[in-house]
């Protein structure tokens, strides 16, 4: 069920509703670095809140708040070799 609630968003306060969410898929974004290590990202939504004002083109906007994880797995260290 949504919640009514009031953002301020700079120096203006907008009414919405939070909204209520069932995530389908989080998916992790990778990356492999010059120096050969592996860095892993994705975003994790914790809240979804549509504002009850519209943008320029009459479309709805939403305030999403969320998380970023990483994992990350570095390249080990060589020992030196002769």
């Amino acid at each position: 069920m949504a919640r009514h609630v009031r953002l301020n968003i700079s120096n203006e306060w907008i009414e919405g509703e939070e909204l209520e969410f069932e995530p389908l898929k989080e998916a992790w974004n990778e990356y492999r670095c010059e120096d050969g290590s592996y860095v892993k990202v994705k975003i994790v939504v914790s809240r979804i809140i549509r504002l009850e004002k519209l943008n320029p083109q009459g479309e709805p906007i939403f305030q999403v708040l969320s998380t970023n994880v990483i994992a990350a797995t570095p390249v080990p260290n060589k020992p030196d070799q002769p």
